[in-house]
């Protein structure tokens, strides 16, 4: 009996990269029968980036490539530049991994790389693996990846100076201000990184997305076009990929979900930035001036600030012994008791999300929490930091999906605060106005089109089946 297909799954950092990678192997494995090595870094792991890989089915590994020392980057490296390092030191233990697999009895099928890694690719087809990208976030802001060379080469003055909105094939424009944060200085190291991201992304035979047809219709269509006259390799919508909720128990149930029984259905507006998401000191003091203006109910997971950094908590770098509510407002945990919960560092967010008394999200539009807010049917305040998620915003905020409220002007501003007015603005028409109550309907509707792609058959499943009948072809080619 021929040996079941093995794919090499290669993660970065991050829950939003490590979970839905976990997702792909567990389908892969439970639904298909393959075999999958899940492979991470051990210089950007923390145990919240592990928690993922607990629990993995039967068939499915996982294994870390070792520390590689990235002390001599300066200390103000951007968070990008500091694991696209990792990655480039660590690519000879990469080759010799897979090498060791590739004589193993199991041998590889093929090699999935995540969004952050496509310069693994080059190690593959060195070996004659077929490459796939598995892309984590939106099949928009891979437009915009695959766009950086195009735009470095056209085009002389930052980003946000462009005269014109950019047009990606079939997405809705978006301001320069608002493209991938770290294109948004030339002079910075990371620039020059992200342009060989986008040429690397090319040597993949295909993008495993995590998207939906219904969050990105025009797009997908755009996009198939494009790769049909043989631009740029084929895409595949398998997702969306979220967490699972875990069942309810009296004994494990976190105190922020009991609190939440007690308030009436929909009325709850729930804040939280991701787990690397950090705010400044100026913007906690004027997000909890504006949740106080505001005078809704909300829970607010509250991480400790940092002037210099949005991203400071990714990687752990935030990481002290304060309580991060002795940083908020004097007086303002003592005035909030009973409207709202402060919640230090940490809470279930997919129970959270899908409870009933909870009317809207405040959000950095981290595509994780994108998808997982759109599975629960939840409309959202966009408050984006880092990363993609100033383009997630621009589409989430769009007409064509309409399920955020965002106010782009005073956010077009590099480390501009939010002032508190705008926020309590943004907070009361989200729970109570028009513009909330429309938001709230398409929430509804892409939450009963997330229930029916992810639903057994449906597409997730058979874009799934696409991609694994692929992958089974490489073998029996490679062994014929």
């Amino acid at each position: 009996m021929a040996a079941a297909p093995h794919v090499v799954i290669l993660t970065s950092s991050g829950l939003g990269h490590v979970l839905p990678a976990s997702e792909l192997a567990k389908r892969l494995a439970v639904h298909h029968g393959f075999t999958v090595t899940i492979v991470t870094y051990a210089s950007l792991s923390s145990p919240d980036h592990s928690s993922p890989l607990a629990s993995l089915p039967p068939g499915v590994s996982v294994t870390a490539l070792p520390e590689v020392s990235i002390d001599d980057l300066p200390a103000d490296a951007h968070l990008v530049t500091r694991i696209l390092t990792v990655i480039s030191r660590a690519m000879p233990q990469l080759r010799d991994l897979l090498r060791s697999l590739l004589d193993s009895p199991a041998g590889i099928t093929a090699f999935v790389t995540d969004m952050l890694c496509p310069a693994a690719l080059t190690v593959s087809k060195e070996m004659g693996l077929p490459g796939y990208v598995f892309y984590t976030s939106s099949l928009m802001s891979l437009l915009s990846f695959l766009y950086i060379p195009e735009l470095a080469r056209t085009t002389t003055c930052e980003c946000r100076d462009l005269p014109e909105p950019v047009v990606l094939p079939g997405c809705v424009p978006v301001h320069g201000a608002d493209l991938l944060e770290p294109l948004q200085n030339r002079s910075d190291p990371v620039y020059q990184l992200m342009i060989d991201l986008g040429r690397n992304y090319v040597l993949a035979e295909g993008f495993i997305l995590n998207t939906m047809d219904a969050l990105e219709h025009e797009t997908l269509l755009a996009f198939k076009e494009l790769s049909d006259k043989g631009v740029y390799p084929p895409a595949y919508a398998v997702g969306p990929f979220t967490r699972q909720r875990c069942p309810d128990s009296d004994e494990a149930k976190h105190s922020c979900l009991r609190w939440l029984d007690n308030q009436p259905d929909g009325s709850v507006l729930y804040v939280s930035f991701g787990s690397g998401g950090t705010l400044s000191t100026a913007q906690t003091d004027e997000l909890a001036a504006g949740l106080e203006a505001s005078r809704q109910r909300f829970l607010w997971v509250v991480h400790h600030p940092n002037e210099k950094d949005s991203s400071a908590a990714y990687l752990g770098t935030a990481a002290t012994d304060a309580d991060p509510l002795s940083y908020l407002p004097e007086g303002f945990v003592e005035r909030m008791s009973g409207i709202g919960l402060l919640v230090p560092l940490w809470a279930p967010q997919v129970e959270i999300l899908n409870h009933v008394a909870v009317g809207g999200f405040m959000s950095h539009c981290g595509w994780n929490s994108t998808l997982e807010s759109v599975a629960a049917g939840v409309p959202m305040v966009a408050r984006p930091l880092y990363a993609e998620q100033r383009l997630n915003a621009a589409m989430l905020s769009s007409e064509r999906v309409g399920v955020a409220l965002w106010e782009r002007p005073s956010l077009g501003k590099d480390g501009a605060v939010v002032p508190w007015e705008e926020v309590a603005v943004l907070v009361k028409e989200l729970m109570e106005g028009k513009k909330g109550a429309a938001a709230r309907k398409k929430a509804g509707h892409l939450q009963d089109e997330a229930e029916i792609a992810s639903a057994p058959g449906g597409p997730q499943d058979r874009a799934l089946a696409i991609v694994a009948d692929m992958v089974s072809l490489h073998r029996r080619s490679h062994t014929e």
